[in-house]
């Protein structure tokens, strides 16, 4: 049942909502604007190639994304009536959006560490165990968050807004779930960096130092870049749990979470399909500068099966 009121205590925090709407707007425009960038690779380097499990994480990171940021912004839109059954649907949208992709971006991930240690069976255990156990927890939280959790629409000097009711105290686990995430992550790239300057120092001596050398740089320079970025978002998260800033109405913490609605679905959505973007235009571009057979081969990333080559490929 919609809440009507007119009471002038609540203008502070319609302005809050109204320039938090821009934010969510202008991380809206950068998803689909780099997504148009992009979409000529993504048809040649995803959709003509042979389907495997990493086209099909990339078509859901990115899709995903962009449906989620269109629910963002319809939940924003204090134009906009709805229902309070909308409202909770847009809610949990929103709650489970980051857990799902980021355990999609776990799977990628960690494949292209697992090519780098050349699919050592051993490894693919640890890492497989470390990354379930990390998934499964960011889950629990959110259940745990947002038990009973429900939305109901006010409309507040003729502004419609959605607001969700759930118990108070679990109100930081919504943004603590990034904590398990942030530990897969970090081991990720400590494997990585592990393994990419052990290569390093013996390809020196070797005469095919350079070409692996570049392969190795392309997946650890995509692997930091992304990396960077999310530690950014898990900051401004824990951040934002602060007394003075989560019940703060005043523009420069509406500017702080307006800095991490773009931050994140960058992170998300921007950088995590470009994981798989690069490979795939790397082992492109060495083919078509190539006039014989590349030992290393993207497999997994341009989805194909098998391929014979001396090194255990991406």
């Amino acid at each position: 049942m919609t809440t009507i009121s007119n009471d002038p205590a609540w203008w502070g925090l319609i302005n809050w909502d109204r320039v938090h709407s821009y934010f969510v707007v202008s991380s809206y425009t950068v998803v689909v604007y780099e997504w148009v960038l992009t979409f000529s690779q993504e048809v040649e380097l995803v959709w003509r190639q042979r389907w495997s499990l990493m086209t099909a994480l990339y078509i859901g990171v990115r899709y995903i994304g962009i449906s989620s940021m269109v629910a963002n912004v319809l939940s924003t839109i204090m134009a906009v009536s709805m229902t309070d059954a909308h409202c909770t649907i847009l809610w949990f949208v929103q709650v489970w959006t980051p857990v799902v992709v980021n355990a999609m971006l776990g799977v990628i991930i960690m494949a292209r560490v697992l090519a780098m240690y050349q699919r050592s069976k051993q490894m693919l255990v640890l890492l497989g165990v470390v990354l379930m156990a990390c998934t499964i927890a960011s889950g629990v939280m959110v259940v745990i968050a947002n038990t009973n959790a429900s939305g109901k629409e006010f409309i507040r000097s003729g502004n419609h807004q959605c607001v969700v009711f759930y118990h108070r105290g679990r109100m930081a686990l919504n943004n603590e779930t990034l904590i398990p995430t942030f530990v897969w992550e970090t081991f990720a790239l400590c494997l990585a960096l592990r393994i990419a300057i052990k290569h390093f120092c013996e390809l020196r001596q070797t005469s095919t130092g350079s070409m692996f050398g570049n392969w190795f740089i392309v997946l650890i320079q995509t692997h930091v870049l992304y990396f960077v970025a999310f530690v950014a978002v898990s900051c401004f998260s824990f951040g934002s749990l602060s007394p003075n800033i989560i019940y703060s109405t005043s523009m420069g913490d509406t500017a702080y979470f307006g800095i991490l609605q773009i931050v994140q679905p960058i992170q998300m959505f921007v950088l995590g399909p470009r994981l798989i973007l690069s490979i795939r235009e790397y082992h492109t571009e060495r083919v078509a500068s190539s006039d014989e057979p590349i030992a290393m081969r993207a497999d997994v990333f341009r989805g194909r099966r098998h391929v014979s080559t001396n090194f255990t490929s991406v």
